[in-house]
């Protein structure tokens, strides 16, 4: 069996997702295994201090870079474990690792650019499988944004004859996939749309205990400001055209305090936040249809943890009347695996000399192989 794996950690840092991933040129990908890793509460704080840094020193880089690539391998074996399997039955670890910054316009006028820590020689050296890595910068060297990458797998499992559908990731950032029938000729369109737990996770840890807002519970206590959604949708990033992708760079605490008079109850700003991500993303729902001209979607498929969250999934609903939402496991695969299992493809992309980006979503110049492979 073509075995892969794939490692995501999102911004949430709260730990590493590694799937077993069966994939064949012959039939769409089939998740087979998961196991989840906790990301240890030092190198969490560790990682956490980095993103949100100006500058860091070489050695807190490369002391960062270690603890994160032993959990990797701690998930691979893990994993393994899991599944009955030996590192030989792997063809290639696909790795993601763990982003820093991304900053595809660059900052005041220096180059574009995207940071992740891995170490694949690392990882490749302590699990015995091979490993694939660095899969974003071979398309902002073709002069894409790097992201979002996950569109073309979306492709791969979701697209459909007859059928417009929505793929919609709710991670710390949300990010969207519109794809046509699978008779239309034309590529998927895909692009992050704006902020989802990033911001509704930060500002839940500042006022409330626990790390998330368990099924928008405290979302929806509050009421939706709407002098402050007008202030937040304002911002020049939702209404800038695709291709575009967004992170921390923009949208964190410090973004959010600017908009605020201060007199705000802290749970009308989290059911305002829970708004701005469901109000952003039929933003861009709107704008995808206008590319293609394309009806409203038959379904919208979220996945990634928002999910779980029925507030938030209530206020899409309500956005987007036309469309229906429909479950990931209706189409066989769980939304909190997509995600890492995504990765897994991409590696199997890599192996097999198949591009793995859209240019139609990141606006590279071309289709692009994406990753270095690194031996055991």
């Amino acid at each position: 069996m073509p075995y892969f794996i794939g490692l995501m950690s999102g911004t949430s840092l709260d730990g590493i997702d590694a799937a077993l991933v069966d994939c064949s040129a012959t039939r769409p990908p089939r998740l087979i295994a998961t196991h989840g890793e906790p990301m240890p509460p030092t190198l969490r704080e560790r990682l956490w201090t980095l993103c949100h840094a100006d500058g860091a020193g070489f050695a807190e880089l490369a002391a960062a870079e270690q603890g994160f690539c032993e959990a990797q391998a701690r998930a691979v074996t893990g994993l393994l474990a899991d599944a009955g399997l030996a590192p030989a039955d792997i063809a290639a670890v696909g790795s993601h690792g763990q982003t820093i910054e991304h900053a595809p316009w660059g900052h005041d006028g220096g180059p574009p650019y995207t940071l992740q820590l891995d170490n694949p020689s690392l990882l490749a050296e302590l699990t015995g499988c091979p490993v694939v890595a660095d899969f974003r910068r071979r398309d902002l060297a073709a002069g894409g944004q790097a992201a979002p990458l996950a569109p073309a797998f979306h492709q791969a499992l979701f697209r459909a004859p007859g059928q417009w559908r929505l793929v919609l990731n709710l991670g710390g950032f949300a990010n969207l996939t519109l794809l046509p029938p699978r008779e239309d000729d034309r590529p998927p369109l895909g692009f992050d749309s704006g902020p989802a737990n990033a911001l509704l996770d930060a500002w839940h840890a500042r006022h409330r205990r626990g790390s998330f807002d368990a099924d928008g519970a405290w979302a929806a206590s509050g009421r939706v400001d709407e002098a402050l959604l007008e202030r937040l949708l304002a911002e020049p990033f939702f209404h800038r055209p695709p291709p575009r992708s967004t992170g921390r760079e923009i949208f964190h605490l410090g973004w959010l305090a600017s908009h605020l008079d201060g007199r705000e109850r802290p749970e009308d700003v989290q059911a305002t936040l829970a708004e701005l991500t469901a109000a952003s993303v039929a933003l861009a729902v709107e704008m995808a249809r206008d590319v293609y001209d394309a009806p409203p979607a038959e379904c919208l498929i979220p996945c990634g943890g928002g999910a779980h969250n029925a507030n938030l999934l209530a206020r899409l609903a309500r956005r987007m009347p036309d469309t229906r939402l429909e479950t990931a496991e209706a189409f066989g695969w769980s939304p909190d695996w997509l995600e890492a299992a995504a990765f897994a493809w991409l590696a199997w992309c890599r192996l097999e000399g198949l591009p793995g980006n859209l240019p139609s979503v990141t606006g590279a110049t071309g289709p692009r192989v994406l990753g270095g492979l690194f031996a055991p």
